[in-house]
């Protein structure tokens, strides 16, 4: 869970710290946005990078992707923990500074000064919105949540239409008829931040 805020004392502002959910072994729901919401995954190469980046922090550091969307300005993705394990903030690090050092487009973005300073660029969002699955019904909503969001932000007419989307592989397994979404409106409620 997110728990920041700002706040004014003695004419300065204050950050509090943000707070993360910790739960060994657990499975969460992440959105992760670019800078700005510049809309960086528009092409099966970029794409295909971050892929890259996840399969190879994989191998480091275990963790299996139970559901994705890839929009053109952000993602979402459920990750299910090794038992034991619950550091999936080193994991985003990891994938958000694998793509970045090998993303052609990470330079050509002008940056701040507070993150010169600190020798990022301007790809990612610095933050990301997790929240712990709870239990089967949390974790179906947000399966729906993912595979509906193309939909709902007008990039697709129906899930099946999308392409980076898991969305697929849950028909194949019997998940979803192949026209799920499609010409309906689908209940999704759940609150995400940032969307």
């Amino acid at each position: 869970m997110l728990c920041c805020s700002e706040t004014q004392q003695n004419g300065y502002n204050l950050i509090v710290k943000y707070r993360r959910t910790k739960a060994p072994g657990s499975t969460f729901f992440f959105t992760v946005v670019t800078f700005d919401r510049r809309k960086i995954f528009t092409n099966e190469q970029t794409v295909a990078l971050l892929r890259r980046a996840i399969v190879v922090v994989q191998a480091r550091r275990p963790f299996k992707v139970e559901a994705a969307v890839i929009l053109p300005d952000h993602f979402h993705m459920i990750w299910r923990l090794p038992e034991g394990e619950d550091d999936y903030a080193a994991r985003w690090r990891l994938i958000k500074s694998y793509f970045t050092h090998r993303w052609p487009g990470a330079c050509d973005y002008p940056t701040t000064p507070s993150r010169q300073s600190k020798g990022e660029r301007a790809v990612w969002q610095r933050r990301y919105w997790e929240h712990l699955i709870r239990d089967e019904a949390d974790w179906r909503r947000h399966v729906d949540y993912i595979h509906y969001n193309p939909v709902k932000h007008g990039l697709a007419r129906a899930p099946g239409a999308w392409q980076y989307s898991s969305f697929h592989t849950f028909v194949k397994q019997g998940h979803y008829s192949s026209d799920w979404g499609a010409g309906e409106e689908v209940d999704v409620a759940i609150e995400v931040g940032g969307e």
